[in-house]
């Protein structure tokens, strides 16, 4: 696996932020799709912490600062084109804000 430094990834594709897919490592489970900017990523990579920015209410938050779900990560990987991270984390709590384990606990009906 080849590593990349933060200023590698493409931020400006999208306007200053990039998808970030959030999987569990011990189940690779995939828990939550979110966003971060610069900031956001160099929070995460600096703290351990899931770091992300709120594209509703323009601001960096921390996962689990209000629920108590922290999220520390263990790895973060970015895409073939550096505009797109996975972060790999420790999570034994709920990831949605529904309570759900997972945000994607819903299927496509027909």
């Amino acid at each position: 696996m080849e590593s990349k430094s933060l200023k590698s990834v493409n931020f400006e594709k999208r306007n200053g932020i990039i998808p970030v897919v959030v999987q569990d490592h011990k189940t690779k489970e995939v828990l939550m799709l979110a966003y971060a900017n610069q900031e956001a990523l160099k929070k995460t990579n600096v703290t351990g912490n899931a770091w992300f920015w709120s594209t509703s209410k323009g601001k960096l938050w921390m996962k689990g600062e209000e629920s108590g779900n922290i999220q520390p990560v263990r790895e973060i990987r970015m895409d073939c084109d550096l505009d797109a991270v996975l972060y790999i984390v420790e999570s034994d709590r709920p990831a949605c804000h529904t309570g759900q384990r997972s945000c994607f606990h819903h299927m496509l009906a027909d």
